[in-house]
C-alpha cells in the first residue's frame, strides 16, 4: 500500500509510475479528486467543531451571568452544528473508504535501477554454468516423463481437470526428495522452516498484495471466505502482521502447494509441468529494517543461486523490467534455467523486494529509536519443485530416455539414474 501523504504531495510521480508499469487501469484523476473531496470535507468539519467550541464556552458564560434564555438558544445551535459535523462525517468516511480502496488497488513505486519498459526490456545480468551439447536430440521433460511413467498427466485431468498432473513411481519420490534438499539447505542459510495452511483469510491476501485488485485470479472458497495460497509467501508474511517486531532481521521459509488459475494463458505451456494450476514449491521470506533490504535482496538471490549452482543447472540472473514486474514489487530479479527440450530459458524463481508495501497494508512494524517505523518485506522462491525436477530432466537427459540425478541430491533421491520402469 502507498504512502497517502506521497501520493498528495506528488501526484505526478504517482502518474508517472503507472504508465512506467503500463498499468493502465486506475484512474490517477479520480484519486486526485477523492483526496481533494476528502481535504474540503475536513476543513468544513474542523470549522465546525471550532465553531462548536466556542459556542460551548459562550454558554457556560452566559449562564454564569444568568442569561439563561440565550444559553438555551446557544445549546440548540450547538446541538445542529453537531449533527451537521456527524453527518459531514459520514460523508467523510464514505470518501476516505473509497480512496483507500483506489490506493489498495496501486502498484508499488519502482526501484531507480529497473528498468523501464516492457517485457523485451529485462535486463540480463549474469549466467552460469554451461549448457549440455547432446549426441542425440534432447527431448522435452513431458516426453521423457510419460514414456519413463513418472508423469501421468492423464490421471491428472481425469481428477481435476486441464493443467492437473500426477507423478508416478520416482517422479513422486524424486519431488520429493527436491523438496527436502532445498529445505535443508535454505535452513543452513538460516530460514526458519516453517509449516503454513493451505488456506488463508481475505486479509491476508490485502496484505500481500493478492486483493482486492486481483481476486478474480485466485482459486476463492466464497462460502467460507477462505482462498488457496498462490505461494507460501502470503501466510509467511502474514505471521507477522498486525506485529511490532524488535529483533530484525527475521527469515523464514516453508513449502506448500501453491494454487494459480493462470487466467489468460491459455495457448502458452499447455503441456508438460511448466504452466499447471497447482504445484510445490519452497518459499523464502525475510522481514528487514528499510536500510537493509538491498542488501537482504542480493543475499536471497545468492541462496536461491545457491540451489541451482549445487545441482548443476545452467542459468541465468534478469533484472525484471517495469512492465514484467508483479504490482507489489519493487524490484525484482529473476532466475532463469536454460531447458534443452523445450529449447529456452525458463523462470525458477522471481526474488522480489516489496520494500514498504505490503508492510503497510499489514501493519508489520519495528521498535526504532524515534518510534515505531514499518519494516522492508522481501520474498522468494528457493525453488520452485516441479520446475527444478524438470530442469534435471532435460538437462540431465540420456540418449537411452533415462536421466541422471545430480550428486547433491542423490543421498536425497536414493538413486544417481532414474530409467523406465
Amino acid at each position: 500500500m502507498l504512502e497517502l501523504k506521497r501520493i498528495q504531495e506528488n501526484p505526478d510521480e504517482l502518474e508517472k509510475m503507472l504508465k512506467d508499469r503500463m498499468f493502465e487501469r486506475v484512474s490517477v484523476d479520480e484519486i486526485k479528486g477523492l483526496i481533494q473531496k476528502s481535504r474540503d470535507k475536513k476543513i468544513e468539519v474542523d470549522e465546525l467543531r471550532n465553531e462548536r467550541n466556542r459556542s460551548s464556552k459562550d454558554i457556560g458564560k452566559l449562564i454564569g451571568s444568568g442569561k439563561k434564555e440565550e444559553a438555551e438558544k446557544r445549546k440548540e445551535e450547538v446541538r445542529k452544528i453537531g449533527e451537521q459535523i456527524s453527518a459531514l462525517e459520514e460523508d467523510l468516511n464514505e470518501i476516505d473508504t473509497a480512496l483507500n480502496n483506489q490506493i489498495l488497488n496501486l502498484p508499488n513505486w519502482l526501484d531507480p535501477e529497473v528498468p523501464i519498459g516492457p517485457e523485451t526490456e529485462n535486463r540480463e545480468l549474469r549466467k552460469h554454468g554451461e549448457i549440455p551439447s547432446f549426441n542425440f536430440e534432447p527431448r522435452p521433460h513431458y516426453e521423457i516423463g510419460e514414456e519413463m511413467g513418472i508423469l501421468d498427466f492423464e490421471s491428472g485431468v481425469k481428477l481435476a481437470g486441464s493443467r492437473f498432473y500426477t507423478y508416478r513411481g520416482m517422479g513422486a519420490t524424486l519431488e520429493r526428495a527436491i523438496v527436502n534438499f532445498m529445505l535443508d539447505r535454505q535452513r543452513e542459510n538460516g530460514y526458519e522452516e516453517t509449516w503454513v495452511p493451505s488456506t488463508v483469510v481475505d486479509e491476508c491476501m490485502v496484505t500481500t498484495g493478492q486483493y482486492p485488485k486481483f481476486k478474480g485470479e485466485y482459486y476463492r472458497m466464497d462460502a467460507d471466505e477462505l482462498s488457496l495460497i498462490p505461494t507460501a509467501e502470503v501466510p509467511l508474511v502474514n505471521l507477522f502482521r498486525d506485529t511490532i517486531l524488535t529483533d530484525l532481521p527475521v527469515a523464514v521459509t516453508a513449502a506448500s502447494s501453491c494454487f494459480r488459475r493462470e487466467a489468460g494463458a491459455a495457448g502458452k505451456d499447455t503441456r508438460g509441468l511448466v504452466r499447471v494450476h497447482q504445484f510445490q514449491k519452497v518459499e523464502l521470506v525475510q522481514i528487514c529494517a528499510p536500510e537493509d533490504s538491498l542488501k537482504i535482496h542480493e543475499e536471497m538471490l545468492g541462496h536461491a543461486e545457491g540451489i541451482l549452482k549445487a545441482l548443476g543447472l545452467p542459468y541465468r540472473v534478469v533484472l525484471l523490467s517495469s512492465g514484467d514486474m508483479g504490482a507489489t514489487a519493487m524490484r525484482t530479479y529473476d532466475l532463469e534455467v536454460w531447458m534443452p527440450g523445450l529449447n529456452r530459458w525458463l523462470e525458477i524463481s522471481s526474488i522480489s523486494n516489496c520494500g514498504e508495501f505490503q508492510a503497510r497494508r499489514g501493519m508489520i512494524r519495528f521498535k526504532a529509536e524515534k518510534g515505531n517505523r514499518y519494516v522492508h518485506t522481501l520474498n522468494g522462491s528457493g525453488l520452485a519443485a516441479g520446475r527444478t525436477m524438470i530442469a534435471i530432466m532435460e538437462n540431465y537427459q540420456q540418449a537411452d530416455g533415462s536421466f541422471l540425478i545430480p550428486e547433491a541430491l542423490r543421498p536425497y533421491a536414493g538413486t544417481d539414474h532414474i530409467r523406465s520402469r
